[in-house]
């Protein structure tokens, strides 16, 4: 068995320690938001935080997880419960087209915004730059980005 905690509550899964993390969270345990793209950790599909760090799900072993911390797009609600700054942002935008990269994105830019408050738009397509778009979105995704930082300190 390996424990650990997803979006905040404690899991318990079995079978092979090898098993990707992304094969866990959508088959296991019906987290579907983190998507299966190029199954080599290049694209940015399946990002998702273990603990404070983005990796690529479809590479990372379920055994690292073990006694960490995994934060996948559902998990990113506010307090609220309502949609992440981000979330909203791209929303409102309409800076998604076909919506396939943007769990992944929203993952890696809300982790920027935690890290790095006010970021400009050069570091954020600097952080955005191992997430692809096919649909060439990216100036769109960069500037709700922008939008959901918030205003400046």
């Amino acid at each position: 068995m390996t424990a650990f905690a997803v979006n905040g509550s404690p899991v318990e899964v079995g079978g092979d320690p090898d098993t990707p993390l992304l094969t866990v969270l959508r088959d296991d345990l019906g987290l579907v938001g983190t998507r299966f793209g190029c199954g080599q950790g290049l694209c940015g599909a399946c990002h998702v935080r273990l603990d404070d760090v983005v990796v690529p799900s479809c590479q990372t072993p379920v055994w690292q997880a073990e006694g960490r911390s995994v934060t996948t797009v559902e998990g990113l609600a506010g307090d609220d419960g309502g949609p992440h700054p981000v979330q909203r942002e791209i929303l409102a935008r309409q800076a998604a087209q076909c919506g396939f990269c943007i769990s992944g994105i929203v993952v890696r830019a809300a982790a920027l915004l935690d890290e790095e408050p006010h970021p400009d738009a050069a570091r954020v397509a600097e952080a955005l730059d191992g997430n692809l778009c096919r649909c060439g979105a990216h100036r769109r995704i960069v500037d709700a980005v922008l939008a959901a930082r918030g205003p400046s300190a």
